[in-house]
């Protein structure tokens, strides 16, 4: 790939090498067969976010079989943009934000992909929900109509950009899923919401779980006791853990989580703390309430942290009390861990559950009293929990991130790859 880049904007004639000219599909070790060439546009590739993670995690799969790979991103790992079979074309975000620089990505990707196309016809695009406008493999991670909240008690500015992206991100999703050749959903309720809300036709869409990565094993007692030295936590007092982004919509929940624990933090008896791990514009707020509420010693928020794995180490109980979850990684990732997981019943990741864990499903994440009758229950028992969670933890852990990207490519092979897309213009100046 020809590419001049200018600070995070790749400036390029998005054709692909003479190399990869000319290649013919191959298998990978797994037997699958698999498109000499790929395009895969999404916001992020790397390891510290959900959905971000599954896409380096794809990526890191097709770089292993040898294909040539083309990211479309704002940002990707430096050492997965390093190998030898990888071009990156980075899209600007504009002022750091996402909203600003969605269309960008998205004529960037479109761009990639009708040049890439051109020079290795059957290689695939696969894109992330509404992100970009190509009619090949659509790897949806969320679902805009599933989330339509007015952020009441947000400033006025952010009320009416939700208002205005929300209605953009819901006219664009729908056109972009419709015309999808193959939709990969991340969990079951991803596929029923797509099928009953999208309208999509049920034999395109196909559900694929997320992967487990190898670091994600069961917490040795040395790894405990230096998580808890690094927090300044005692290894005898009972910890729980809540790790979401604090925007102003609350679609994470703490909100119900606070409530519930302000009222547990008034009994004589009540002896946890709560380590609080996730960034974002409504932090602040949440930081003054723990304050004025004289609760400091009993929640710490740590912002926006990469050490998330170690404060799952060092924690008896993750706390997820989400409106909506497409699927929910930091779940999986703590029980995985070996760490017992609440998570409200509507989350992706809550079909997983075996049955016999149901009492770790919140019937109502709105429910802090709930919640709170669900926390004591908890503190009666944090040993028995843990041993109870075992099973389902090995697996979890026995599904990884190459067994999710092995059945993607089975997936897609039943559809045929897209030609270049008749709507995109093909001149290769950025867009207006």
């Amino acid at each position: 790939m020809s590419m001049r880049v200018t600070g995070n904007f790749a400036s390029a004639s998005p054709v692909a090498t003479t190399a990869e000219a000319g290649l013919t599909p191959t298998r990978t070790s797994r037997g699958n067969l698999i498109a000499p060439a790929w395009v895969l546009v999404a916001g992020d590739f790397h390891r510290a976010g959900g959905m971000d993670r599954a896409n380096a995690e794809l990526a890191r799969y097709l770089c292993s079989a040898g294909v040539a790979v083309h990211l479309v991103s704002y940002r990707v790992d430096p050492e997965l943009a390093a190998q030898p079979n990888v071009r990156v074309h980075l899209a600007r975000r504009i002022a750091g934000a996402h909203f600003l620089g969605q269309r960008q990505l998205d004529w960037l990707g479109r761009a990639v992909a009708n040049g890439v196309i051109a020079q290795v016809p059957g290689a695939r695009v696969l894109v992330n929900g509404g992100n970009c406008e190509w009619p090949d493999i659509n790897w949806v991670h969320y679902v805009h109509r599933e989330w339509l909240t007015s952020a009441s008690g947000a400033p006025l500015w952010f009320r009416l950009k939700v208002a205005i992206d929300g209605r953009s991100n819901l006219r664009k999703e729908q056109r972009v899923l419709k015309a999808a050749r193959i939709v990969i959903a991340n969990s079951e309720r991803t596929r029923a919401d797509l099928i009953r809300d999208v309208a999509l036709d049920p034999r395109r869409v196909r559900t694929v779980y997320l992967g487990c990565g190898s670091e994600w094993q069961a917490i040795t007692p040395e790894r405990r006791a230096a998580a808890r030295a690094w927090l300044g936590e005692s290894t005898e007092r009972p910890l729980a853990v809540f790790v979401g982004a604090f925007g102003h919509d609350s679609r994470k929940g703490f909100d119900t989580l606070w409530t519930a624990w302000r009222s547990l933090c008034a009994r004589s008896d009540w002896d946890a703390n709560l380590i609080v791990a996730g960034g974002g514009r409504a932090l602040p707020r949440w930081r003054d309430a723990i304050k004025r509420n004289g609760l400091e010693t009993r929640i710490r928020l740590l912002g926006y942290t990469e050490r998330v794995a170690e404060a799952l180490a060092a924690a008896d109980l993750l706390v997820s009390p989400v409106r909506y979850e497409s699927y929910g990684l930091n779940v999986q990732e703590a029980l995985c861990c070996g760490v017992p997981a609440m998570v409200s019943r509507s989350a992706g990741v809550a079909e997983r559950y075996p049955a016999e864990l149901n009492d770790l499903l919140l019937p109502n994440p709105d429910d802090a009293s709930d919640l709170a009758i669900r926390l004591l229950h908890w503190r009666a028992g944090i040993e028995d929990l843990k041993r109870r969670i075992v099973p389902f933890s090995a697996t979890l852990r026995s599904w990884t991130w190459g067994d999710m990207a092995a059945q993607m490519i089975a997936v897609t092979e039943s559809a045929e790859p897209a030609s270049a897309f008749a709507g995109m213009q093909t001149q290769t100046g950025e867009p207006a």
